[in-house]
Order: C-alpha cells, then sequence, then structure tokens
C-alpha cells in the first residue's frame, strides 16, 4: 500500500474539514487485501484495500476518508442495531440496506468546499428520496430492489452498519479505541464545529448541538422538580389525629397526633403570548393534566392561570371541563407572577418560551419554569424582544 499517498489524502481531509481532524488522526489505517475499498469497524479501525489505493486520486481519497469517519462519529453501527432491533430485522440484505441508508445521510451535504465526490457516492437523489433526513427515515422510505442493484457492492464496515466482517479485527485486536477514547473524541469533534460556526454543514451543526446538548427528559424532570417542591418545609405540613402519632403508645391516656404532608397547591401560569406556538400551547394542556397526576390526582389544588401581557382568569382545575387560554398578544409574565400568588400556592410552574421579563425578587414559594423550545437566539425575529435568560431562583426544564 503507498502508504504516502493515503497520508497526503487525510492530510487534504483534515484541511478541508478541520473539525474532523481529531477523529481522522485517531483513526488507524490497517491494510487489508480482502476489504472491497475502504471501511471502518465499529472499534474505530479503518481498513484499507492497497489496490483502491492505488487506482483512486488523493482528493477522491480524501473524500471517501471523510465519508468513513462520518459513519463512525454519527454512530451509525449503534443506531443501525438499535434499529434492527426495533423493527424485528435481520439478513445481510437489511444490513446493506441500512448502509445504504447511512451513506444517503452522510454524503447528502459531505462534498464540495474543498472535497470531490467520489464515484459511485450513494446520494439522497440515487434513492429518489429528499436530502437533510436521518438514516432512519431514510430506512422507512425505500427498499432493495432494481434501482440499488448496482449498490451490492457497497460494504464501509460494521461501522456502518453494525453488522461484524471476516475481514475485521474485532474487540481483541491491535489498535481498537475503547469507548472513552471514542466519546471522548466525537465530543472534541463537536466542540470543534460549535467553536468555528459556518464552516460546517446543517447536520453536522445539528449533530454537534445534540451531542453538547443532549435532549432531557423533560417529563421525568419536571414531575421531579414538582416532587422536590412538594418534600420542601412547610409545604403541605399538618397534623391529623386519624393516625395517631407512635409516641402516643408511650403515653397512657393521651392520643398524640400525627405530622401529615399534603400534596402542594400549584398555580400553573401558561405563556399565552402571540409568540407560542399551538403545539406549544398543547403541550401546555399536557404537562397540566400531568401536574394534576403529580399532586395525587388532587385538581382542587391546581389553579390555572393564562397570561400574555395581562394576567387572566385563575381557573381552579376541578371546575373546568377544558381549561380556558386567554391571549395572544404581548409577554409580561410578571402579572401572571403577582396573579399566582394571591392563591398562595405552595409551588408556582410556568410553561412559557422564555420570551419575558421575570419578576425582579424571588417569589415567598418554589418555582418551576418549563421552557418551550423555539429558537435559540436571544432576539425573536417576529417579535422583536429579547429571550431573557430565567432567573437563578427557579428550576428550568426544557420541554420538547
Amino acid at each position: 500500500m503507498t502508504t504516502e499517498k493515503l497520508y497526503s489524502a487525510r492530510l487534504l481531509a483534515a484541511k478541508a474539514r478541520p473539525y474532523l481532524a481529531t477523529v481522522l488522526y485517531a483513526l488507524h489505517l490497517v491494510e487489508s487485501r480482502r476489504v472491497p475499498t475502504m471501511g471502518v469497524d465499529r472499534y474505530w479501525r479503518c481498513y484499507v484495500s492497497p489496490a483502491f489505493v492505488e487506482r483512486t486520486p488523493v482528493p477522491e481519497l480524501a473524500s471517501v476518508l471523510v465519508h468513513e469517519v462520518s459513519h463512525l462519529i454519527r454512530d451509525h453501527h449503534g443506531r443501525s442495531d438499535r434499529f434492527a432491533r426495533a423493527n424485528d430485522l435481520t439478513g445481510p440484505a437489511e444490513r446493506l440496506r441500512m448502509n445504504i441508508a447511512a451513506d444517503a445521510e452522510i454524503n447528502d451535504d459531505a462534498f464540495g468546499d474543498g472535497l470531490v465526490q467520489p464515484e459511485g457516492a450513494v446520494l439522497p437523489a440515487t434513492l429518489g428520496l429528499e436530502s437533510g433526513k436521518l438514516m432512519e427515515e431514510y430506512l422507512r422510505e425505500f427498499r432493495l430492489g432494481r434501482h440499488t442493484q448496482e449498490m451490492a457492492w457497497l460494504d464501509c464496515g460494521s461501522g456502518a452498519d453494525g453488522l461484524d466482517r471476516g475481514w475485521e479485527l474485532g474487540p481483541d485486536g491491535a489498535d481498537a479505541l475503547s469507548d472513552q477514547d471514542r466519546e471522548a473524541a466525537r465530543f472534541r469533534v463537536a466542540q470543534s464545529i460549535a467553536g468555528t460556526p459556518g464552516t460546517a454543514s446543517g447536520s453536522w451543526r445539528r449533530w454537534a448541538e445534540q451531542v453538547l446538548h443532549p435532549p432531557q427528559p423533560w417529563r421525568d424532570l419536571l414531575g421531579a422538580a414538582l416532587r422536590a417542591a412538594a418534600a420542601a418545609g412547610g409545604a403541605g405540613d399538618d397534623y391529623t389525629y386519624g393516625r395517631p402519632a407512635r409516641r402516643s403508645t408511650a403515653l397512657p391516656g393521651l392520643v398524640l397526633p400525627s405530622l401529615r404532608r399534603t400534596p402542594p397547591r400549584v398555580a400553573v401560569l401558561i405563556d399565552t403570548s402571540g409568540s407560542v406556538s399551538d403545539t406549544d400551547l398543547g403541550s401546555a394542556l399536557l404537562e397540566t393534566a400531568a401536574i394534576a397526576r403529580a399532586v395525587g390526582g388532587r385538581r382542587d389544588l391546581v389553579t390555572v392561570i393564562s397570561c400574555d401581557a395581562a394576567a387572566h382568569i385563575a381557573a381552579p382545575l376541578c371546575r373546568a371541563t377544558a381549561i380556558p387560554l386567554i391571549g395572544g398578544g404581548g409577554t409580561d409574565l410578571r402579572a401572571g407572577f403577582k396573579k399566582a400568588l394571591r392563591t398562595r400556592p405552595d409551588v408556582i410552574v410556568a410553561l412559557t418560551d422564555g420570551y419575558t421579563p421575570w419578576p425582579d425578587t424571588r417569589p415567598p414559594c418554589r418555582t418551576v419554569v418549563g421552557l418551550f423550545g423555539g429558537p435559540t437566539a436571544s432576539y425573536h425575529r417576529n417579535y422583536g424582544y429579547l429571550r431573557e435568560r430565567p432567573p437563578p431562583w427557579a428550576r428550568v426544564v426544557r420541554i420538547g
């Protein structure tokens, strides 16, 4: 194998895609006459056919290297395994289909800007599909057939579809990267992409955002925040003679009350301003129902207030067959907080997109902010105001 030619291709790939340099140089290159062209295994080794290197120009080799490391960084082997288990898919044919779908995810915006498109590269258009989708979406949209016959040679290794190959060294072979090293490399790539905005494609920026800020299990977090608020000292503490205290046994003739903790009174403040979408309002209604369940089904303890620039009717949940949401104007949740405090709640839950001023002082009760997704920039392009960071005294949970 012409090692110098392959190293030149790697240098060109790192120059064209500097945010991938960490992985390009961490990848151990293995000469193999059994691999058709070039492939990677799930342990981050790259197998290279000497004949393929000899006949392929350096610029095209650079593009293939970027393509192969993209399989590893985007965890195509793990995603393929999960998709196969979820959909009960077995056999080499299905793994070939996963390899094709993974290639389509990578190649739709991989080339250009210093990288040539390799001969025979699978594009979404090759499959008659739209670009910009994930491997899992493509897998649901095409099957093997006459239009994929020319792709039967495709073999990017287990790093692309999760199926081990006979020409791979396996987990016990030399130069395999550990799980920690692989995750560290992914994280460094994501940091490089986030640190140099504009140099990476849209799909790579979306990938980096998910790695650096993974989606939160927001329903679990919201429930945990409510439980923590309910367990706070003074939240719903009361005494009852319905269940005498255990200390009464030591005092014959006396009945001592026991301490009872009742669910907290919750004021749900829903942002109904024009910047909140119908989808977000639907999520707010679902979360309000979940809050009622979190307080033991005591809907009489939940009050709902809709608020845009002004606070509207405070509706006890137990009296409403449908929760009235009134608004559509500007946003100022300070009025909503003021009205919520009149109900003397133990917890205030504010469901908002965050484009609002916040109270200057901390409320005298626990506060949970459910922050809807949407534009991450601080300036809202449609409504022309800033998205202020929720105050530090609020427990913030991102919804969606």
